[in-house]
């Protein structure tokens, strides 16, 4: 499947009350009480790892340990799926008063205005400035491969944007990877792919 349909609960309307003024959660759709389904499926995510996608597929997902290691010419923290004021605190707090790999560009774009000033008010930004982090206004940036971030021949990154296609982030001859913010915090720090859980 490619589209999950989920009932919102108290969590969800207390985002969007933050964001739309007069917003209220009145009416949503779920199902039906005395809905048929196909398949119920449960999951136990507790002993998960962290996961990335590799190249050049969302779909080609395997655990972080198992391409750990792999050299970065590039690390992108940001976009409109992981660009919100969360991930850029995941990622200072992960970087700490370190220095990104000298061998490694770290960029940050934050998913909106919004976002940026939250994150630049709580000092995030210029932490992350410091740590040697280039920092861009709120924009697509790499992810659509239209301008600052772009991947050169044979150069790997690591993204938290929501895909990897070949050629999606500059030339088709470079590979992208697709973490989360913490994967890709700690990735940055060391240069290479890393489980943040050893940060």
């Amino acid at each position: 499947a490619k589209t999950g349909i989920i009932e919102p609960d108290r969590t969800t309307e207390k985002y969007l009350q933050e964001r739309i003024l007069d917003y209220t959660l009145d009416e949503y759709w779920s199902s039906d009480e005395d809905a048929n389904f196909s398949n119920i499926r449960h999951y136990d995510i507790s002993e998960l790892e962290p996961q990335i996608a590799c190249p050049h597929n969302v779909d080609n997902v395997k655990n972080v340990t198992d391409v750990e290691g792999t050299k970065l010419d590039q690390v992108f923290i940001g976009s409109c799926t992981n660009g919100r004021f969360e991930d850029i605190e995941v990622a200072a707090k992960i970087i700490g008063d370190e220095k990104v790999a000298e061998t490694t560009r770290l960029l940050i774009i934050p998913a909106s205005k919004t976002e940026y000033l939250k994150a630049l008010k709580a000092g995030y930004i210029e932490q992350l400035i410091e740590s040697g982090a280039i920092v861009q206004s709120a924009c697509c940036g790499p992810c659509m491969g239209g301008s600052f971030g772009l991947l050169g021949d044979g150069e790997v990154g690591l993204a938290t944007s929501n895909r990897n296609f070949r050629g999606r982030e500059g030339s088709p001859e470079s590979f992208v990877y697709l973490s989360s913010p913490a994967t890709a915090a700690a990735s940055a720090l060391k240069g290479e792919i890393t489980d943040p859980r050893k940060i």
